[in-house]
């Protein structure tokens, strides 16, 4: 399944790579509330679902996250949107099933929606 959101924000690919940082995480998206622990490109965190490891990486326009150990492989992306006619930050989330429990996927749009309020705040 894949989630959706463009935040309005003018940012750029070196802040969005800057300022998406594995230690910013619970001030960028209401659904993290805290890390436990933070090396550069790896870490821990405690979200929503639990505790998980999170994996960190530039990638072209921005940063993606992932939670390896998760069991529906949930993955995000926060990147310029690059689509004609769009502007602003792109926020992308998959989990590797066609379909969930409704509370579930109910979770994830919320985390996506997390995430894009926290972009727009960011961008000030």
């Amino acid at each position: 399944m894949e989630f959706y959101a463009l935040a309005n924000s003018n940012l750029d690919v070196a802040q969005l790579q800057r300022e998406l940082a594995i230690a910013r995480l619970p001030q960028l998206c209401a659904s993290i509330d805290r890390v436990l622990a933070d090396h550069g490109d790896h870490g821990e965190i405690y979200c929503l679902w639990g505790q998980f490891r999170v994996n960190r990486e530039d990638i072209r326009d921005g940063v993606r996250f992932s939670l390896p150990a998760c069991p529906n492989a949930l993955a995000w992306t926060v990147a310029l949107a690059r689509e004609a006619g769009r502007s602003g930050v792109l926020v992308h989330c998959t989990i590797n099933r066609r379909s969930h429990e409704k509370d579930f996927v109910d979770s994830i749009a919320t985390f996506v929606e997390d995430w894009r309020h926290g972009i727009e705040a960011l961008a000030g």
